[in-house]
């Protein structure tokens, strides 16, 4: 990221940069500012957008080898390709003697770095990752966010913050600017805010649902399953989260047992630090022999209602009341 920064600082620029990982708010900011260093705004001639994988690869390569039209470069930028997973061989090529004066920003969720493109974008350019912001970096967004508005917020009520809605930068942004309409005057944010205004994160509700299975709160945990359908969440995609959160908590207690630390079992599962100890502190309530049954369980769930022999809300009831 500051290697971009500093690019635009000096307007100079390399051939191609790739913004990858699973932090959209980051990769849409930069690419954000690249498009506005790469290009004069409004010149719909020598700035160009693609999205999706049915990227026209031949087409890009044909207008990226034509000179800009009166402006000094030619900028085309590609979301979302999946180039970087998959096919990527023909742009890869043309990035071995690449069109000078052409200037591409590729921006994708998902990358194989054993690709060639990869490799191409590397050699020509700049690969930045995105990932999953750790929750220091989250508090100190978070606060010179509320500053920048007038408001404070103390560091207990930006961890509530973040345990209530997720740690993904779209999904807080938009829970802070509903904060900011909701303090109006007030210059301090405090948890009563927080608990008032913010809504829980669905990944949040299956936690607290588990959580109330593993202290034998079948009904609370039934609550818990119709408050989502009540929110238009879907019983297969309730159903799936149920079996992730199972699937991680295995994971968990494994590394766990195997004497890894929180900061290691998040980098291996995938998830903040902060997060991680969250998933330690429940998955020791469960035997590993229950999380695996529960893996299991939520597996034959899911045949059920694909089979046919049961529907998909009565599907996932039969799985709270039964698993673990």
């Amino acid at each position: 990221m500051k290697q971009i920064s500093e690019d635009i600082k000096r307007e100079n620029f390399k051939q191609v940069y790739l913004l990858y990982g699973e932090e959209r708010y980051l990769r849409r900011q930069y690419r954000e500012k690249l498009r506005k260093a790469l290009s004069e705004d409004g010149d719909t001639m020598n700035t160009h957008f693609y999205e999706g994988k049915d990227l026209p690869v031949s087409e890009v390569i044909d207008l990226a080898e034509t000179l800009p039209f009166l402006a000094e470069r030619r900028a085309i930028f590609i979301t979302n390709s999946g180039l970087f997973k998959s096919g990527g061989e023909k742009m890869a090529e043309y990035f071995s003697s690449p069109n000078e004066t052409t200037f591409f920003v590729f921006t994708e969720s998902e990358v194989d770095k054993r690709s060639k493109l990869y490799k191409a974008v590397q050699s020509k350019g700049y690969a930045a990752e995105f990932p999953v912001q750790d929750e220091n970096t989250l508090k100190r967004w978070i606060a010179g966010a509320l500053a920048r508005e007038g408001k404070k917020i103390t560091e207990s009520t930006a961890l509530l913050l973040l345990s209530k809605v997720g740690t993904d930068m779209d999904n807080i942004q938009t829970e802070l600017e509903k904060l900011i309409c909701y303090c109006m005057e007030r210059e301090i944010v405090t948890a009563e805010d927080v608990e008032a205004i913010c809504t829980t994160h669905v990944s949040n509700h299956i936690f607290d649902m588990i959580n109330a299975i593993a202290a034998k709160q079948q009904k609370q945990a039934l609550n818990l399953y119709y408050d989502l359908l009540a929110l238009k969440e879907p019983p297969m995609r309730i159903l799936f989260l149920i079996a992730r959160q199972c699937n991680m908590l295995l994971q968990t207690k494994e590394l766990k047992t195997k004497g890894y630390d929180n900061r290691t079992i998040a980098s291996k599962i995938g998830v903040a630090p902060f997060i991680a100890g969250k998933y330690v502190s429940q998955a020791s309530k469960f035997r590993t022999a229950a999380l695996r049954n529960a893996v299991e369980k939520c597996v034959e769930a899911e045949e059920a209602v694909k089979t046919g022999r049961m529907n998909d809300v009565m599907s996932v009831e039969i799985l709270i009341l039964s698993v673990l």
